[in-house]
């Protein structure tokens, strides 16, 4: 569920251990990752993916507890160990939760997202932060200055 999650919302992993039931919304197909708690990383609220609202659902069917990262009844507060042996097994081994953060975005900046939407769907509030860090990564990246070489 957390790797369906990190993917598909691109939120950071404090943001996904800490979701609530109450804060999705299947109707909308909404993620509200916003908790009054923090104050320090602003967040987003994210359409969910196909992906994301089949395995919510699911999950929702055999929910025991108010997390949506649960287990044994109770919420999931640290997946750093769990997620670096599910790296190693899968020849990963310096894949990082949060390197999933950052796939996510890249593969919005090379689908062509705006870096303004990315930055929105990160929960960044400023966008040159994302243009620093992803812009890079979108097809159009300097094809404008490219341009002008073509003589």
């Amino acid at each position: 569920m957390f790797i369906i999650l990190a993917i598909g919302t691109a939120a950071r992993v404090t943001a996904l251990l800490e979701l609530t039931w109450d804060r999705v919304d299947f109707e909308k197909r909404l993620i509200n990752l916003t908790n009054a708690d923090h104050k320090n990383k602003k967040r987003a609220l994210v359409p969910m993916t196909n992906n994301v609202y089949k395995a919510l659902k699911e999950a929702y069917q055999i929910r025991t507890c108010n997390y949506v990262i649960e287990y044994g009844s109770k919420q999931i507060k640290e997946i750093k160990k769990g997620f670096k042996n599910t790296a190693i097994k899968a020849g990963m081994p310096h894949v990082t939760p949060h390197v999933l953060r950052h796939s996510a975005a890249t593969w919005m900046a090379e689908g062509g997202i705006p870096m303004t939407e990315i930055a929105q769907y990160l929960g960044h509030t400023n966008p040159n932060i994302t243009y620093k860090v992803y812009a890079r990564y979108s097809p159009d990246y300097l094809r404008d200055a490219a341009s002008i070489l073509d003589i």
